[in-house]
């Protein structure tokens, strides 16, 4: 009774703000002093942006839109305006786990606790300016990611657009918890699944209770060799992982796969995965396959930037995979693999993970393409199996996952065009020229409804603190 005490205040406290979908302004009219355009690059000078409930109607010069007297106007026309980020790989269950409390939180904490967790970190993200989210798998939470995606989607609680695993899946012995007494149960951060009839009733399961994607681990444990080399153990054998994928795929999921290196990263590329999530140790043959296959790479960069110094201790000075994933992050850059913008938030702070395009850039990317990463490039990786989506209507019929969105993400989020949500972000400077103008985002808008504004008088901050 507590705890429940516990999230109905929570949940009331959430509500305060007022982002409603029933107040929102019917009509909203932007004044947008600089546009960034991230399809082409171009900053458009005195643009106006027509919002209609939660949609972006119109986009135009400011002397093409007339604004009607009394209408409600917000002022960016000293800021640079550009789409909501997307983030493509983050865990909104985890809360620093990488000082210790990883094995605390999956014994110690309730799935409800851990939500009001979430919750918050979810808020955390939004008011970074993180409008959409690809949640990773819930770290042993079970399925309450899709509790926290509902809550947002019905505007119980503020947050970004959720696209979530649920579970993720890993073999015995590879995944933590682990080093306990065998009489002891303990709690799986994922879903075991052992051979390939397993693999097709976890995705199925997965189906039924809410996953828009599925996630599975390739590699395991990692270790450094004397030469200075990163082995990584492989999770599921070649076989399992077709049996994944083809049984997400018939219901028009994608997989995502968390894989450090061959064998175990060349098993998710020739079970046809449809992206690589951290992909630190890429050989030629899988870049190549990658390219051939269209698969897609989230690097997460910044996150093996905080523990490099822990990893040259354990190379005795060797290396570490925040440098093996430098040369791999630069070799698929000029391959030309299709790379997203990610981050693993969890283990480093949530609200923080725009700190990923210093590196992004530092690695060779232009500030457009990294932009483009975290928007346009995101939302295509949140999109649902594409063959699915060119299915016959009795195909679709029957393999349909009813939470799709009417519209795949890459055409309601990403970009300011019209038709697209009205999810929209401002910054005091030119993003191209500075990157780490996103890391201070001073106006948050998603779905028409304002959650932070620092360029009114006074500052607007709908978000809980």
């Amino acid at each position: 009774m507590r705890r429940m005490t516990a999230i109905l205040t929570l949940l009331v406290f959430a509500v305060l703000p007022g982002a409603t979908p029933g107040q929102q302004p019917k009509e909203e009219f932007i004044l947008a002093g600089k546009l960034l355009d991230v399809h082409s690059g171009r900053i458009f000078d005195n643009m106006i942006i027509l919002i209609q409930g939660d949609h972006i109607d119109r986009v135009a010069k400011a002397d093409e839109i007339t604004i009607p007297q009394g209408a409600a106007v917000i002022d960016l026309s000293h800021a640079y305006v550009l789409p909501g980020l997307i983030d493509a790989h983050e865990h909104i269950f985890l809360t620093g786990e990488d000082n210790g409390r990883y094995d605390e939180q999956l014994l110690k904490e309730s799935y409800q606790y851990r939500t009001i967790e979430a919750i918050k970190n979810a808020w955390r993200d939004l008011g970074a300016g993180f409008t959409s989210m690809r949640d990773c798998e819930t770290e042993g939470a079970m399925f309450s990611d899709v509790d926290v995606q509902t809550a947002i989607s019905r505007g119980l609680i503020p947050g970004p657009r959720l696209w979530v695993a649920t579970r993720a899946m890993s073999v015995t012995g590879s995944y933590a918890l682990l080093g306990y007494s065998p009489e002891v149960t303990v709690p799986s951060g994922v879903q075991i699944v052992d051979g390939p009839d397993e693999g097709r009733k976890a995705v199925r399961e997965q189906i039924k209770y809410g996953a828009d994607f599925i996630k599975v681990y390739g590699t395991g444990g990692y270790r450094f060799t004397g030469e200075g080399k990163m082995v990584s153990t492989p999770t599921f054998t070649l076989d399992e992982l077709r049996a994944i994928v083809d049984e997400a795929h018939r219901w028009g999921l994608k997989v995502a796969c968390h894989a450090y290196g061959d064998p175990g990263l060349r098993n998710c590329v020739d079970a046809g995965v449809d992206s690589i999530e951290h992909g630190l140790d890429l050989s030629d043959y899988d870049i190549q396959q990658m390219k051939a296959k269209d698969i897609w790479l989230v690097p997460t960069l910044y996150v093996y930037e905080l523990v490099a110094q822990d990893d040259l201790e354990s190379s005795d000075g060797a290396v570490s995979r925040a440098s093996i994933h430098e040369a791999s992050f630069k070799k698929a850059l000029a391959a030309g693999i299709k790379i997203a913008f990610g981050t693993d938030a969890g283990p480093f702070p949530h609200g923080t993970q725009a700190k990923e395009f210093e590196y992004m850039l530092k690695y060779g990317m232009t500030p457009l393409q990294a932009i483009q990463a975290a928007t346009i490039d995101a939302a295509e990786v949140m999109d649902p199996y594409e063959p699915h989506l060119s299915a016959s209507a009795n195909q679709e019929q029957e393999y349909s996952n009813p939470r799709f969105p009417t519209h795949p993400w890459s055409k309601s989020v990403g970009a300011t065009d019209p038709t697209k949500f009205a999810d929209i972000i401002a910054v005091d400077g030119n993003p191209l020229d500075d990157i780490t103008q996103l890391e201070h985002v001073k106006f948050v808008m998603k779905g028409g409804v304002v959650y932070k504004n620092e360029f009114a008088s006074p500052p607007v901050d709908k978000l809980p603190q």
